[in-house]
């Protein structure tokens, strides 16, 4: 037997004969010798149809004699190739995760947890062996809701785990009891988030190959963080980091739910490696329901104090989340609980707050990354409550944010719950939105309206949106996910450009961003600029996309890359002709002495440097490939901010909501591409739409989900997407170059806000107050009957 016709089992290193790889794990797998041995395979995986329950034991015997059948696969055949995984946080010791696998071992922990993996020469011929595959069960209690889950003595999630308390955590800022001691008003609201996921374009996907003559694993993903993965798939299935790829082309969309390790995906690359050919896996929308991470399940209680003028004195949170099953691999799921405290009031000034937040697992998909993490759910707690606030003191809502906002125009700030603040334009975005939405043109159409019986509303939201996130967030978390962007800039012999960045691109156009800016840095036309992103193996290392920071740090990296490879052209091409460096110039490609006389062309210099470096009079050529990282440094991320406006009528008759206008001034400091900008911001208004008025994941008292369809998990389409009006406010960021601040969640982050408040202001009238998101309208005909008074002028 030859090294061709063996690859190693990875975990013991004893060579497994290729053809025999499937047949040889625990006597279960199966492998059939009419298949092309090279072509591409598919898996499909069985799922639990419980919330909970003991996998006592499995037949795969008559799944293992289906046409194109080619092996058939438990958590125990999988093992021999791939590790199992456990979140940890080092700040948060007790958020310990546990031990997770890539399918179900042993034990099921929520309705949709991949089981057994059946790969089969096509999809359909998988899924068919799928329904042949027998389980025995025992169900075990299920615990899908948090109330559940935090009861004493309430049955484990996991029975691995002693109880189902995944964090607990308390920050206290100032003195919150001598505040609301002091305070004119103190308001009160409770909030309930439903679950939602991310529903994107293209779902889940993956295709992994294993050369074992190489030992040479190559994963097309879809995926945001491929350099994250690469590190994932080396460590859990012990192969060396060189020889693991990690290809994301253009993704269809991720929101932040392609930013975690799956189970099943973990599954698709063991499988590679355990069998030796290419595997594919795609979700289909059904199991995307069941499979994808969820987020924003959360409940708080929240109170405010204000002094007799309306400013704001101190916030008293308390936050409980979900987490599911399992805390999301690598990063956790403690970030939406966190943030939902650590953002509160973070456009205003605040001496003051207190919070508590405790996250618990449940018998449910793990929740984990979506646009904007906990920030959506700190800017309507914060707005609801000052509305509120302003409410009780005859304020115009308006006028008490005015009186409020954070001085951090100049110098930077912190907000009560830590949040640091600099260079803002809070009060110019401010103003600028009220003109722009007419502000008081509306108030009056309101109450003119009221008295013909039709019930409008005019909401408010002011926010804060952290963007280009350092390695301050996760470096001290001991997670291995990188902050820092590369960009690694070459002109080549031909005078054309690459660019190759760490950044990826699921939809932004963060591609055209950093073509422009490196055109435009060089002088030369935009085609000549090539961009490369999303391959471990051909661009350099970096985060990829997450917290808004494409343009801002991926960005600042190429601006960086530029300038030195332009120093380095006009340093030749001064050599060259005998001058300063400082008397050329370099535009259209085209480099020109200080009267405007062209006297060569980039191409030129390419030509020469690369083939007739001998012409060059210098003792050591300038490097015409350039690579440049960046990651902030003195801050722990760039801040931006912006206020936002929806203008709804609610009919109290039937519960419908209309949103009839939507207003966005936004400051993510320079602008590179406007249009691009102003759709990244009209698309996270729409999915906080979705969130205030549609989207939920609806589970039965036992843990089944209930609307896990495009036909019953509703989403925002054309017909609800209202007119959305934008406006900028330019303050460009000295943290860095570029002077580019993120904007990719800055309309999820306010616009769910805005819907809160705007809805309860058309409910003024009739005393009644949402408390429940999605508001259905169910939900808004409750809390009309709950109020039970009948409509008023206020």
């Amino acid at each position: 037997m030859t090294a061709a016709d063996t690859k190693s089992d990875t975990m013991t290193g004893a060579p497994i004969p290729r053809r025999e790889a499937a047949r040889l794990v625990a006597g279960k797998g199966h492998y059939t010798d009419d298949i092309d041995v090279a072509g591409l395979l598919h898996v499909a995986f069985l799922r639990s149809p419980y919330p909970h329950a003991r996998i006592d034991r499995i037949d795969v015997a008559a799944a293992q004699d289906m046409p194109g059948v080619v092996a058939v696969l438990t958590a125990a055949d999988l093992a021999r190739v791939c590790a199992p995984w456990q979140t940890k946080l080092a700040l948060l010791p007790s958020h310990v995760s546990p031990l997770q696998s890539p399918l179900a071992d042993g034990e099921a922990c929520w309705q949709g947890e991949a089981v057994v993996a059946v790969v089969a020469a096509t999809r359909a011929l998988a899924e068919d062996a799928a329904e042949r595959v027998t389980i025995e069960w025992s169900e075990l209690p299920a615990i899908p809701d948090m109330t559940s889950a935090a009861a004493p003595g309430a049955p484990p999630v996991n029975s691995a785990m002693a109880n189902n308390l995944g964090l607990d955590h308390a920050i206290t800022t100032g003195d919150p009891d001598a505040a609301f001691r002091d305070a004119a008003v103190v308001v009160e609201h409770d909030f309930s988030f439903d679950r939602q996921t991310g529903v994107t374009l293209e779902p889940r996907v993956i295709l992994a190959e294993f050369d074992p003559r190489l030992g040479q694993l190559t994963v097309h993903h879809s995926h945001q963080v491929p350099h994250q993965m690469r590190d994932v798939f080396a460590a859990q299935l012990k192969l060396p980091l060189a020889k693991v790829r990690v290809v994301t082309p253009d993704v269809g969309g991720a929101f932040g739910l392609k930013i975690a390790a799956y189970p099943d995906e973990m599954a698709v690359a063991a499988i590679a490696v355990l069998l030796g050919r290419p595997v594919k896996f795609c979700a289909d929308r059904l199991e995307s329901f069941i499979s994808d991470n969820h987020a924003r399940e959360a409940t708080v209680k929240g109170r405010m104090a204000v002094d007799a003028e309306g400013k704001l004195l101190a916030m008293d949170l308390s936050v409980v989340s979900g987490f599911g099953a399992y805390s999301a691999y690598p990063r956790g799921s403690v970030g939406e609980a966190l943030q939902a405290v650590m953002m509160a009031a973070a456009p205003y000034r605040m001496k003051s707050l207190r919070g508590r937040v405790r996250g618990y697992f449940q018998n449910k998909p793990p929740s984990g990354v979506l646009r904007a993490v906990g920030q959506p759910i700190a800017t309507t707690v914060t707005e609801q409550l000052l509305d509120l606030a302003a409410q009780k003191l005859n304020l115009d809502p308006a006028e008490i944010r005015r009186r409020n906002y954070i001085d951090a125009a100049a110098v930077a700030a912190r907000s009560a719950g830590g949040v640091v603040l600099s260079e803002l334009s809070l009060e110019r975005c401010h103003d600028r939105l009220l003109k722009l939405m007419d502000y008081d043109a509306l108030r009056r159409d309101q109450q003119s309206l009221r008295k013909a019986g039709v019930y409008r509303g005019v909401g408010l939201a002011a926010f804060i949106e952290q963007t280009a996130v350092g390695p301050q967030l996760y470096g001290p978390q001991n997670v291995r996910a990188s902050a820092q962007e590369t960009c690694r800039l070459t002109l080549e012999p031909d005078g054309s450009l690459t660019c190759a960045s760490s950044i990826t691109d699921q939809g932004q156009g963060t591609r055209t961003a950093l073509t422009q800016i490196v055109a435009d840095e060089l002088g030369v036309d935009i085609d000549t600029v090539q961009i490369t992103t999303g391959d471990t193996q051909s661009t350099p290392f970096g985060g990829g996309a997450w917290a808004s920071r494409g343009a801002a740090l991926g960005g600042e990296a190429a601006l960086r890359a530029a300038r030195r490879l332009k120093q380095s052209v006009l340093t030749i091409a001064a050599s060259l002709l005998q001058a300063e460096t400082s008397a050329l110039r370099l535009s259209g490609g085209v480099i020109s002495n200080t009267a405007g006389l062209p006297q060569m062309t980039i191409a030129d210099i390419a030509a020469t440097a690369s083939f007739k470096a001998h012409l060059v009079p210098l003792g050591e050529l300038p490097p015409l490939e350039i690579t440049e990282s960046f990651a902030p440094r003195e801050l722990p991320y760039v801040a931006a901010n912006g206020i936002q406006a929806a203008y709804v009528e609610v009919d109290p008759e039937l519960g419908t909501i209309r949103v009839l206008g939507f207003w966005v001034v936004d400051d993510c400091g320079r602008v590179i591409n406007p249009l691009l900008v102003d759709e990244q911001i009209r698309g996270g208004v729409v999915q906080g739409i979705g969130a205030a008025l549609y989207e939920q994941c609806i589970y039965s008292t036992d843990g089944q989900l209930e609307n896990g369809s495009l036909a019953d998990y509703l989403v925002p389409m054309a017909g609800e997407m209202p007119d959305i009006f934008i406006a900028h406010m330019e303050t460009p960021t000295s943290a860095t170059t570029l002077g580019a601040r993120g904007v990719g969640e800055a309309g999820t982050v306010g616009a769910a806000a805005a819907l809160w408040t705007a809805v309860n202001d058309a409910l003024a009238p009739f005393g009644a107050v949402m408390t429940v998101q999605p508001f259905t309208p169910e939900r808004v005909l409750d809390r009309i009957a709950l109020a039970g008074t009948p409509p008023h002028d206020l």
